[in-house]
C-alpha cells in the first residue's frame, strides 16, 4: 500500500507471533519421528569423526568447505566448480571478469566459513549480531559488481551494505516480509527460541531456524547463503560436526524440493490439526523432516567415500600411476602410504620409510607437496595428506561433478 511505501523503514507493529511456531513443540504429534531422526543424526554424525584419524580431520574440512561453497552457490545458480575455489584461494583468477567475480564471491564464503569453523562465531550463531558479522564478512569481500540488487517489478537497483539490516519492504516469492523496522524484534526472538541448551531441541531447531529467517529476511540480498552459513555453524556446535560433512550438498541436489518445502513453510495455519501459531506447524514439520533426512544422507555418504581401506587403495592407486608416467618420484607411494597409516609423518622419519638418502627423500618430498597432496604448517613440522580439489574425483569419487574448463 502507498502509505506503507511512504514509510518503508518504520516498524508497522507486527505481533512476533506471525512466526509461531518457531520450534515443533515436545507436545506435537510430529515430534516422535523427529527425534528419532535427530538422534540417528547425532549418532551418526559423531561416529563418522570417530573413525577418522585426527590429522585427516583438517584436510577433510578445507576440502568439504570449497563443496559447501559450491552448492551453496549452486543454490544461487552461480556455478563456480571447487578446483577453480581452490584456484581463487591461491589468487590465481580466471581472466573472464564474470567468472573472476564469481571465484571472489566463492572465496568470501570459503573465509567465512573458515572463520566460523576455527570457533568464530561460537555462542553468537543465533544472534542478531553474530547473523549480521556474517553478513558483514561476506559482503566485504565481494567485487562491486555483486553488491547490486535489481527489484523485478521496478528494476530499481540497489547497493547491498555490508552487515546492514534492510530499510524497505520485500517480497520473496508471495511472501511479503515483515517490516523492516520490526526485523530487529523479530531477530531478537529468533536469538531467544533458537539459543537453546537442549540438544534435541537444537538439531530440531538448525532445521527451523533456516526457514524462519528467510522468513524474516533480514537482510536486501544474501538471505539465503548466510541462512546456509548459519546452519552450518549451529550444525557445526551443536553435532560438533567437525565440518566434516555439508548439508548444502544434499541440498542442492534436491534443489527443487528444498525450494518447495521452504515455500511451503511460508503458509498460514491451515485448521485446529496444524498446530497454535500462525505458520502451518505441519509444513514446518515436513521441512525438518526433509532437512534432517539429508543430514543423515550427507553424513553416510562421506563415511562411504572416507572407508581407510579404500581411500588407501585409490590414492596409492593414483600415485602408482603417476610414478609409472613419471609424474612422481619412484616410492613416492610408500611415504603417502606411511602418512595416511600413521596420520602424519615427522619429517626425520621419510629417508627411513623410502629407505632413501635425507637429500633424496627431500626430493620426493618436494614433489608431493608440489602436487597439492602433502603438506605441513611450516617447514619442519609433520607432513600431513592434502586433499586437493583437482584430484577429489579419483580420491573421494561422487563428492562433486567433474571440472568443466574455465577460462
Amino acid at each position: 500500500m502507498k502509505a506503507d511505501i511512504e514509510t518503508a523503514d518504520k516498524d508497522r507493529g507486527e505481533s512476533i507471533s506471525l512466526a509461531e511456531p518457531l520450534l515443533i513443540g515436545s507436545d506435537s504429534r510430529f515430534r516422535g519421528i523427529l527425534t528419532d531422526l535427530a538422534l540417528e543424526l547425532a549418532q551418526k554424525s559423531a561416529g563418522f569423526r570417530r573413525s577418522l584419524p585426527e590429522s585427516l580431520l583438517r584436510s577433510l574440512a578445507d576440502l568439504v568447505r570449497a563443496m559447501n561453497c559450491y552448492y551453496s552457490n549452486l543454490i544461487e545458480g552461480h556455478d563456480t566448480h571447487p578446483v577453480d575455489i581452490e584456484r581463487a584461494l591461491k589468487h590465481d583468477y580466471s581472466k573472464d571478469a564474470k567468472k573472476r567475480a564469481l571465484q571472489l564471491e566463492a572465496q568470501a564464503h570459503v573465509t567465512v566459513q573458515k572463520w566460523i569453523d576455527n570457533g568464530g562465531l561460537n555462542g553468537r550463531t543465533v544472534t542478531s549480531e553474530g547473523i549480521r558479522e556474517i553478513h558483514r564478512r561476506f559482503c566485504e569481500l565481494l567485487p562491486e559488481d555483486l553488491l547490486w540488487v535489481e527489484d523485478p517489478e521496478t528494476k530499481e537497483r540497489e547497493r547491498v551494505v555490508a552487515g546492514e539490516l534492510r530499510k524497505k519492504d520485500v517480497r520473496v516469492g508471495r511472501h511479503i516480509a515483515v517490516s523492516p523496522g520490526a526485523v530487529p524484534r523479530f531477530l531478537r526472538r529468533f536469538e531467544e527460541v533458537y539459543n537453546r541448551p537442549g540438544k534435541t531441541d537444537s538439531i530440531l531447531g538448525a532445521a527451523a531456524a533456516h526457514h524462519r529467517f528467510v522468513w524474516i529476511h533480514p537482510f536486501v540480498d544474501g538471505n539465503g547463503r548466510v541462512a546456509r552459513l548459519m546452519t552450518h555453524a549451529m550444525l557445526r556446535e551443536t553435532l560438533d560436526t567437525g565440518a566434516l560433512w555439508s548439508v548444502a550438498r544434499g541440498l542442492a541436489r534436491k534443489a527443487g524440493d528444498y525450494k518447495r518445502y521452504l515455500a511451503a513453510c511460508d503458509s498460514t495455519r491451515r485448521n485446529d490439526l496444524d498446530g497454535r501459531g500462525n505458520l502451518s506447524e505441519e509444513a514446518l514439520a515436513a521441512f525438518t523432516r526433509f532437512f534432517l533426512e539429508i543430514c543423515i544422507e550427507q553424513v553416510e555418504f562421506m563415511e562411504s567415500l572416507m572407508q581407510p581401506d579404500r581411500l588407501r587403495a585409490r590414492i596409492l592407486l593414483w600415485a602408482e600411476e603417476e610414478i609409472k608416467v613419471n609424474a612422481l618420484p619412484p616410492k613416492s607411494s610408500s611415504i603417502l602410504e606411511a602418512v595416511l597409516y600413521r596420520g602424519e609423518l615427522p619429517r626425520a622419519d621419510v629417508a627411513g620409510v623410502v629407505g632413501v638418502g635425507e637429500r633424496h627423500a627431500r626430493r620426493i618430498v618436494s614433489a608431493l607437496i608440489g602436487r597439492g597432496v602433502l603438506g605441513s604448517e611450516s617447514q619442519r613440522a609433520p607432513l600431513r595428506l592434502v586433499f586437493p580439489a583437482t584430484l577429489a574425483s579419483r580420491w573421494i569419487p561422487g563428492l562433486f561433478p567433474e571440472k568443466v574448463n574455465m577460462g
